[in-house]
């Protein structure tokens, strides 16, 4: 007989605030981070080997964007490799994770230099209403018009931005050191990676990317073939002091 299926209870509404953690590690000292406190978000720990690991794409004084950054668990890692020198432009439309994101990018001053805006990543500029699935807007937003079998009931309204005319108007000096985009937006993926398309075949910057489970066979494929159309080779992230992993090629790609 199979066993009864355990459901989380749902939680009301919350401004979660958060708390301020330290990692002291072997080579970069003392780091402080803040951790969002809504009960469902994942705990965070920023060690050496990711630092590591992220300094083999990411220089001193290099500019990197962090899509869908959250509180900024991947922001600030990739900001320390960038050094105060460097600059992160890191995207969450989240209204109220955002704020936290806000208080990492003013942590680390002396080592960091992280700009966060509260926007998603879109085609065309607008407001857009993006479908969580609690009701303090931690568990994934759904992109507009983007099919979403989840079950995601509690909308939110998001501003949004082309991010190709974003780096343009506001990041024109910053974009011939573009070395590192990271993109995790809830199988919307491919979508803005089309939309900085000159921007990736011209510089080539290191991208790293999720394929979202709930993607079609169709669109992981289409999403290779942007990528590998850019002159990318793609592997698996392994995280780490070792990230790039065992190369995939089309025929190996997931499913």
């Amino acid at each position: 007989m199979p066993l009864p299926r355990l459901r989380r209870p749902r939680l009301p509404f919350a401004e979660w605030g958060y708390g301020l953690r330290e990692f002291r590690l072997p080579t970069d000292g003392l780091v402080q981070f803040a951790q969002w406190r809504h009960p469902r978000d994942r705990k965070v720990t920023i060690t050496q080997a990711e630092l590591d690991g992220l300094r083999q794409f990411i220089a001193p004084g290099d500019f990197a964007i962090d899509v869908g950054a959250h509180s900024g668990d991947t922001t600030v890692p990739m900001a320390l490799a960038a050094g105060a020198a460097g600059c992160v432009l890191a995207l969450e439309p989240n209204r109220h994770v955002f704020k936290v994101l806000e208080v990492n990018a003013g942590l680390n001053p002396d080592r960091t230099h992280i700009v966060p805006r509260c926007l998603a990543a879109t085609e065309e500029d607008g407001d857009f209403v993006f479908s969580y699935g609690d009701a303090s807007y931690c568990n994934g937003g759904a992109p507009p018009r983007h099919r979403n079998p989840l079950k995601r009931r509690y909308p939110l309204k998001v501003a949004g931005r082309n991010l190709l005319r974003l780096l343009q108007e506001e990041f024109a000096e910053w974009l011939p050191k573009l070395r590192y985009v990271k993109v995790d937006a809830e199988g919307f993926d491919r979508q803005i990676l089309q939309t900085i398309r000159p921007v990736l075949e011209r510089q080539r910057p290191v991208v790293r990317t999720e394929v979202f489970c709930r993607l079609s066979r169709h669109e992981r494929f289409a999403l290779f073939d942007l990528l590998t159309d850019c002159g990318y080779r793609i592997h698996r992230f392994e995280g780490g002091a070792e990230p790039a992993g065992r190369l995939i090629t089309r025929a190996k790609f997931p499913k």
